[in-house]
């Protein structure tokens, strides 16, 4: 007897009450919108899944699923609907290889989210890569950060911000993006992260997160999956030179002692990399500056974001988040950046003398606080039109920051912060901090248009969420890492302008956060895979 085929139909708008959220919920609900009875409804799989918060007295998830089905062809017939559709078939499918003989293995710089996942395609294609990496693999890197917070002690090659998996691996791992993903690379990213060891539901929420405990054991996953399909890991292994000849990569130096000669390198360094940025530089890589942001990180009792955003339910939906935007009236852009629910603000300086913050949370964001960056555009108006002039800002900033801090985290009180002078107690808020930290006026470490724009845009946020700006709010500084400083130009084949170096992630300027990221990477690996053949690496 032939086997029975089964449809998929896609069917979008589904609203649950979240005080009724339950597989058959679910399950009722979908055979009321396609008319069919329970043995005509073989399977259910959750495309996406989102929280509808706009009534506060009515707070509900809205759904849209694949079924499966075995009569597809009459429901579809049957019912017009913009909300039910047949299921579109969404897949990665890698490229195939290219003609040109690439002699030697490519060499990725960096196993953050971009080294990785552009290594993983690349070993995925039969191309062997090497990926070096200035820090410690993350069992190592765990032990160093922890001691980095309890004694102050800092390892300048392996922090929160150097080290295997990047900065996400010690933030809140958030996974949201707004890019569009015609060519499901970010599907990619998803499905390779759960079979890594991520939770499934990162697939479908609308808002997916790992966070840094679940995260430290995907990247090892992710590291041996690569190993056992023939790439190389070097640890403790900082790039600090290079050799071109006739234009093209030719060797590298790494530890300003050894050399691996390749004829691809790939250049994911994560938006840290100052030294490295400035050899590079120095090398006549073509590069110029961005625009970033820079700010506080402010912390709020966890019950108080949910009580707004969620009101009477706040009880039985997960930890809330927010994202605020106001534009000040000097023009300038202030925006709340990387907000963690139920999580810590960290101390995540990479460089002596020099303090820098960011927002981390565990899988379960069970933390009593929620914390966010509150950030303000800078531009080439504030910081000159030199490539590195960005870079120099930012510097300024982490070196009053450590200074005013006393080399720990520099943190105010938001009504001291209006009035300019130094907090000297806590209110209702406790502090929620990884690393020591110490009263100081953060007014001290900004330029006057830099603390009038942060006034203003908290002001306006406290309109927006009930009790963002309230009198003990906590204030952090300063958050400057938002994004890269630099860009390192490429053209429409992701090559510099020295052959066979590929800028790629957001040290390079090309993203932003884990995904796009990852995905940059992967767009960098299929473009070597559509020019060179494997052939001479098996």
């Amino acid at each position: 007897m032939q086997e029975e085929v089964l449809k998929m139909v896609r069917v979008r708008q589904i609203k649950i009450e979240v005080t009724k959220d339950s597989t058959e919920a679910l399950k009722k609900k979908v055979l009321d919108k396609l008319k069919i009875k329970d043995k005509d409804l073989k399977n259910i799989k959750i495309i996406k899944k989102s929280i509808d918060a706009r009534d506060k007295r009515n707070v509900l998830y809205s759904y849209e699923v694949d079924v499966s089905v075995t009569n597809e062809d009459k429901i579809l017939k049957r019912i017009k609907s913009n909300d039910i559709l047949k299921a579109p078939k969404e897949e990665y499918i890698l490229p195939s290889c290219g003609k040109e003989v690439l002699e030697h293995r490519p060499v990725v710089v960096g196993s953050g989210p971009c080294g990785l996942f552009c290594a993983l395609i690349l070993a995925e294609s039969g191309y062997r890569p090497i990926v070096i990496e200035r820090g410690e693999k993350v069992e190592e890197r765990v032990k160093t950060i922890s001691e980095f917070w309890e004694t102050g002690k800092l390892n300048t090659n392996s922090n929160v911000c150097f080290g295997e998996g990047g900065a996400g691996t010690f933030s809140d791992g958030k996974l949201n993006t707004l890019v569009s993903d015609e060519n499901n690379r970010i599907k990619k990213v998803f499905e390779t992260f759960v079979e890594n060891g991520a939770p499934e539901e990162i697939t479908y929420v609308n808002k997916p997160h790992i966070g840094t405990d679940i995260l430290r054991s995907v990247i090892i996953n992710l590291r041996n999956k690569i190993i056992s399909l023939g790439g190389e890991f070097y640890y403790n292994t900082c790039l600090t030179d290079f050799t071109i000849n006739d234009g093209k990569i030719e060797k590298i130096t790494i530890n300003d002692k050894d050399t691996i000669i390749c004829d691809v390198l790939v250049l994911a360094l994560g938006h840290s990399a100052r030294d490295t940025i400035n050899m590079l530089y120095n090398r006549h890589l073509n590069m110029e500056s961005k625009s970033f942001a820079v700010g506080l990180r402010v912390q709020h009792k966890q019950d108080t974001i949910n009580e707004s955003q969620y009101g009477n339910y706040k009880n039985v939906l997960p930890p809330a988040s927010y994202k605020l935007t106001h534009k000040a009236k000097d023009g300038r852009g202030v925006y709340t950046f990387c907000m963690c629910p139920g999580g810590y603000v960290v101390n995540s300086s990479c460089e002596e003398g020099h303090l820098i913050i960011n927002g981390m949370s565990n899988y379960k964001r069970d933390g009593e606080n929620a914390n966010s960056a509150v950030v303000v555009t800078v531009t080439k108006e504030d910081f000159g039109n030199h490539p590195l002039g960005g870079m120099e800002y930012q510097r300024k900033l982490e070196e009053l920051a450590y200074r005013k801090g006393d080399g720990k985290i520099p943190v105010q009180l938001w009504k001291d912060y209006k009035k300019n002078t130094s907090s000297n107690k806590f209110g209702n808020i406790n502090p929620e901090f990884k690393g020591s930290y110490s009263f100081a006026n953060l007014n001290e470490i900004f330029p006057y248009y830099i603390n009038e724009s942060l006034k203003e845009g908290i002001e306006a946020m406290g309109q927006k969420i009930s009790g963002f700006s309230d009198d003990d709010v906590i204030l952090a500084g300063v958050e400057t890492r938002t994004s890269s400083a630099v860009r390192i130009l490429r053209d429409d084949k992701f090559l510099s302008n020295i052959k066979g170096i590929y800028p790629a992630g957001e040290g390079a300027g090309y993203s932003g956060g884990i995904t796009t990221s990852a995905v940059d990477g992967i767009k960098v690996a299929e473009e070597i895979i559509k020019k060179y053949t494997n052939e001479s690496l098996n």
